[in-house]
């Protein structure tokens, strides 16, 4: 079949290396791809927000099916549209995607379904926020309502601190529109995981757990970012408090979207923290993370694109997928300065040497070809992600690699899955019904 991959970073990268290796996908084209993915697709350049002009390629090139990984169309409605023409499209409907695009709908969403969370109050201006502030006491979490690439979330442990973020939230308006709600939430104690499941409006497939590392620097210090590596499995999830998850907070989700006319059809992306009382949902994303998806789809035996499609088309009920028995780390490679105020145009030299090293794969994240010569051209420029028997080989192969690639300013967190390794690798959870009691 025909496939139309929508986005450029390393998530649509490492998407389009496993539906180039479906057997299923006889043409894959990409829009507006990156300079990684024009080694293995027909780029388009049209931009992810251009959803009727995406529709109009789709109809015209006879797409069989259109897989979206950035929130942006998504939030525009670009399901709807394509659904209006009659086009297979793999992501959820504008209502759908609600989950992700506002954190005051998904925190009021989880309330009404007995969803466990954080505490939290719904802001709209500095004198609500501030007495929220004063009600949860410190640390407090303050969440940007809408869409802020993975950069409006702060967590703040004194005064000082929030008032500091309550002057970008309210008067600097560095989220612009997104900023104008904010969500005052209870602070969490607790490791942090992702668990992912793709879903057809009737059935939950799981994916393999995962670990994001958000902050800039070791030690998760300094200010969030769009995420600096991850690594499958996540090392604190085990088959137990997967089922738990799966049975506790998926289903109830996928349930809930579907009473309130919202049936999610997709892959819906749980972010997690393990607390005392068991886990609970810090937030939902409805598209596949970044950079979960770079350690995860490496580790990927069945055949992607054959998954997708089933799942666009309503029947994904006969799938289980199956999984490498190996562990994968993901190290990003970022612009100096990321994520705030960075330069880019410099040139990229290694990552032929960094391939060459075994088990190991280099994603393009925010790269181009000026003059023939590729450059850095985002925050995060490159995803390295090695694979090994266990997660401390992977993460070896993955550090490996990332010492031959050179550029100005390559900036890197060292300590990705160091607390973790060794562990051994999860076993994907049988697929069930979220319809039935999955007990």
């Amino acid at each position: 079949m025909k496939v139309l991959l929508i986005g450029s970073g390393g998530r649509e990268h490492a998407l389009a290396r496993a539906l180039k290796a479906s057997e299923s996908v006889s043409e894959l084209y990409a829009a507006p791809g990156n300079a990684g993915i024009a080694q293995i697709a027909d780029m388009i350049p049209i931009s992810p927000s251009s959803v009727v002009e995406l529709a109009d390629f789709a109809g015209q090139v006879s797409i069989d099916l259109t897989v979206v990984g950035p929130e942006l169309p998504l939030s525009l409605g670009i399901v709807d549209e394509f659904q209006k023409h009659g086009l297979t499209i793999f992501g959820p409907s504008r209502l759908a995607a609600e989950i992700e695009t506002s954190k005051v709908f998904s925190k009021e969403f989880c309330r009404r379904h007995g969803i466990p969370t954080a505490r939290a109050s719904v802001c709209s201006g500095r004198s609500e926020a501030e007495k929220a502030i004063k009600d949860l006491g410190y640390p407090v979490v303050l969440k940007a309502d809408g869409l802020a690439a993975g950069k409006g979330v702060m967590v703040c442990s004194s005064k000082e601190e929030a008032g500091k973020a309550l002057d970008l939230f309210f008067e600097e308006k560095v989220f612009g529109m997104a900023g104008d709600r904010v969500l005052v939430e209870e602070f969490l104690e607790g490791e942090e995981a992702t668990f992912l499941a793709l879903s057809d409006g009737r059935t939950a497939v799981p994916l393999p757990t995962a670990k994001d590392y958000k902050k800039i620097f070791d030690g998760d210090r300094g200010p969030n970012t769009g995420g600096m590596g991850a690594h499958s499995p996540a090392g604190i999830l085990d088959a137990e408090a997967a089922a738990h998850v799966l049975k506790n907070i998926v289903y109830p989700t996928l349930n809930g979207l579907a009473a309130e006319g919202r049936e999610f059809r997709g892959v819906l992306y749980t972010g997690l923290i393990l607390t005392e009382s068991g886990p609970k949902v810090l937030e939902f994303n409805a598209r596949f993370g970044d950079p979960e998806t770079e350690a995860i789809l490496p580790r990927l035996r069945s055949d992607l694109g054959e998954a997708l499609c089933a799942c666009a088309r309503g029947d994904i009920s006969r799938f289980e997928l199956a999984w490498k028995s190996e562990a994968c780390a993901a190290v990003v490679l970022a612009s100096e300065g990321y994520p705030g105020h960075y330069e880019t145009g410099f040139p990229i030299s290694g990552i032929e040497e960094a391939e060459k090293v075994p088990n190991v794969t280099v994603f393009h994240s925010g790269t181009a070809l000026r003059d023939g010569k590729l450059v850095t051209a985002g925050g995060r420029v490159l995803v390295v992600a090695g694979r090994g028997r266990i997660l401390s080989e992977a993460v070896s192969q993955a550090y490996a690699a990332a010492e031959k690639i050179t550029f100005p300013g390559k900036t890197l967190r060292k300590d990705i899955g160091a607390r973790y390794a060794p562990v051994d690798s999860t076993r994907s959870i049988k697929v069930r019904s979220f319809r039935k009691d999955p007990a």
